[in-house]
């Protein structure tokens, strides 16, 4: 469980990071309604929140999430917020069963899955919106191979073991300078269920159909190769191994290889300017919702320049609690995170791309239906 830290990091520059999604329609209507700011305060800035709330979800936030919540507490020193880094599935199962007052996921909540939460342990509306943009970097350890390029059909393969080997002519054909070993590949995916795993599998299924014939879910459908648990054990396990690569957000690879990712005919490295562009294209699931603002991505036309491997976390919460100063307190929290300042925030401490002022507009809207009297 992540407890927040005190250390404080430089803001760095934000990113203009067009969301594609206009403030438009329902899903604006309404306003934060009881006047609170984007401060650290999540109040004006005289007031501030106390009590204690829980979150648990997505790993690839676990950088951010100590950020925030570090910064949160020095603005709230009588609230403490805690987020357990289980994975993506797991957040949502506790959110759906009332154990966590919101959750971090790297997969938008389904219809499913929302109407269970009103049945158990939410009893308004699933509130979600995008809070975290990062890239997933496509991580090695291969020695005395500095560079790598791979395309959506080789990658595809590797993954699904059809290629074993990385002196494969057809890796060969994508990196024709390389000195590369015939050393056997090792690929290493995630065990638990997990936002990340969805997110890069819908990657492969969009931009390789024919060499990747899985439907994404959180779960990895190849069996073989090595599993490990969050993003954490993903990357310890390929620093262990040789010859060994697989996914992960990359604001925590280290100093891993990473593979540079063919789109239309260049290879893109990884970088949170790369990956934001594909979300200039994005669209919301539904435009009329005005708690849901998750958003479907274009990966197989990510247009040229654009680092087509990205990853979108969403904040959970639901419009209703039975503890009114729990429901201040994760408003005013998710609110923060949401807002310029904690966007700011989670780029210096996790390399993340911060969200455009009108996606930061939609999570305002939708935090506004949070009940807080």
């Amino acid at each position: 469980m992540i407890r927040p830290s005190r250390k404080v990091f430089t803001a760095a520059s934000a990113l203009t990071l067009s969301l594609g999604l206009a403030a438009c329609g329902a899903g604006n209507e309404g306003g934060s309604g009881d006047g609170s700011t984007s401060s650290a305060g999540g109040g004006s800035a005289a007031e501030s929140v106390s009590g204690s709330i829980k979150g648990a979800g997505a790993s690839s936030m676990e950088k951010a999430q100590g950020e925030w919540m570090a910064k949160f507490s020095e603005a709230n020193p009588d609230a403490t917020v805690e987020y357990s880094p289980d994975g993506s599935g797991t957040g949502r199962e506790k959110f759906i069963n009332g154990a966590v007052n919101f959750a971090g996921s790297d997969s938008a909540m389904d219809e499913e899955e929302m109407a269970s939460a009103k049945e158990k342990g939410c009893t308004g509306e699933t509130i979600q919106f995008p809070v975290y943009v990062s890239p997933i970097a496509v991580a090695y350890n291969l020695e005395g191979v500095d560079e790598l390029n791979l395309s959506p059909e080789v990658m595809a393969d590797i993954f699904n073991h059809k290629i074993t080997s990385w002196d494969d002519e057809k890796i060969k054909a994508d990196n024709p300078d390389a000195d590369l070993p015939s050393t056997a590949i090792t690929t290493v995916n995630r065990s638990d269920d997990s936002g990340t795993t969805e997110n890069f599998a819908t990657y492969l299924k969009a931009a390789a159909p024919d060499n990747w014939p899985h439907e994404p879910e959180d779960a990895w459908p190849v069996k073989g190769g090595e599993a490990a648990k969050g993003t954490s054990g993903v990357v310890g396990a390929i620093e262990a191994g040789q010859g060994t690569i697989g996914y992960a957000d990359a604001s925590q690879i280290g100093d891993l290889g990473a593979a540079k990712v063919k789109a239309e005919d260049e290879f893109i490295e990884y970088s949170p300017e790369a990956a934001a562009k594909i979300l200039e294209s994005a669209k919301r699931v539904d435009e009329a919702s005005k708690t849901n603002y998750a958003v479907e991505l274009d990966q197989a036309n990510a247009g040229a320049g654009v680092y087509p491997v990205v990853l979108v976390s969403y904040a959970i919460a639901c419009s209703e609690y039975g503890d009114a100063e729990a429901a201040r307190t994760t408003k005013a929290y998710l609110e923060y995170i949401a807002s310029q300042e904690g966007q700011d925030a989670a780029a210096a401490a996790a390399g993340s791309a911060p969200l455009s002022p009108a996606a930061q507009e939609n999570a305002k809207a939708a935090l506004s239906n949070i009940k807080v009297d």
